[in-house]
């Protein structure tokens, strides 16, 4: 157990320290059904928090609550890693990377860990200023991660990954800056989101 422990923590530190070293690392063995299993722990622990967030903060246990935490939030972040995957494998293709779905995959699922982070910070989220802080710093991030998946795991072309990158971006501000930004926060946090409408 504690070396299981000492490995999660090795790998976490990597991701968020030394991307270029632990992303250049993955390689395609063939063991796709780990990645699915990291996915469905990560997004089963992600439920629980926001479960217990939503305890401490007074709301009433149901069975609708408790099915969703341990059932429909693991299994929609299996369904992300696979969506994500194409979207990494059309990138890829328009980059001049890799054309191997598994080590997408197993790139998607390495960054896994901050699911249940985003979770519990889209739940912390309590008025419209700290929904837009979160959201952002998020959304920031997430791109950070994904330029790094593109150019190292799956070796696109530096100049076609960034072009990539910048015209995502380039569309996030665009939510951002529109009325779409509401459509957006209400899939994180709707209680927050609506306090943007007051």
């Amino acid at each position: 157990m504690r070396k299981k422990i000492k490995s999660w923590m090795s790998h976490i530190t990597g991701v968020l320290t030394q991307p270029k070293r632990f992303f250049t690392k993955i390689v395609a063995d063939g063991n796709l059904e780990e990645s699915m299993l990291r996915a469905f722990l990560y997004g089963l622990l992600g439920g629980v928090l926001v479960l217990i967030l939503r305890l401490i903060g007074g709301a009433s246990i149901t069975v609708g609550a408790i099915f969703t935490a341990v059932v429909i939030v693991p299994v929609l972040a299996v369904t992300l890693l696979f969506v994500m995957g194409g979207l990494m494998m059309l990138v890829s293709e328009i980059t001049g990377g890799e054309r191997d779905w598994e080590i997408a995959i197993k790139g998607l699922a390495s960054i896994f860990f901050i699911y249940p982070v985003i979770l519990v910070l889209n739940a912390l989220a309590f008025n419209c200023v700290s929904m837009w802080i979160i959201s952002l710093a998020v959304d920031i991030y997430l791109l950070f991660l994904f330029y790094n998946i593109s150019l190292y795991c799956m070796r696109g072309k530096r100049n076609n990954v960034i072009a990539v990158i910048a015209i995502i971006a380039l569309f996030m501000a665009t939510v951002y800056a529109t009325d779409y930004r509401i459509g957006w926060f209400m899939i994180k946090n709707t209680g927050a989101t609506l306090a943007c409408l007051l």
